[in-house]
């Protein structure tokens, strides 16, 4: 049975709540110590390529083609092992999707935990 799936900012303080704290950002959150965020995994390889990243800029307005970009990567080769990895993680344990982005709504985070949701 999945477990409860959230997101938030990596810099928000930690709940005994969260469950498995898991970064799902490519690069290091600017300002974190890595001791600091308290992670219990680093997914780097689940994040958006640098490309799709760049292309977006966190406009809310390319929100809906950067989901859809997104999910398609979700498939590909360089993304799959991490994306399964994430997967199983969400059916064994409560999962807090970690992010620096200040939108998190309109963030990767947002987007998988939508996608693992509904993969449940």
């Amino acid at each position: 049975m999945a477990k409860q799936i959230t997101y938030r900012r990596v810099y928000e303080e930690t709940a005994p709540k969260d469950g498995k704290r898991v970064l799902v950002d490519r690069v290091w959150p600017r300002g974190m110590r890595k001791e600091d965020a308290h992670l219990d995994e680093w997914l780097r390889d689940v994040a958006p390529s640098s490309e799709l990243r760049k292309w977006y800029g966190h406009e809310p307005g390319r929100f809906t083609e950067f989901r859809r970009r997104y999910l398609a990567e979700l498939r590909d080769a360089r993304h799959r092992e991490a994306a399964e990895h994430l997967r199983d993680l969400a059916l064994h344990d409560r999962l807090m999707l970690l992010t620096a982005t200040k939108d998190v709504d309109h963030s990767q985070a947002a987007v998988l935990a939508e996608w693992l949701t509904k993969k449940r």
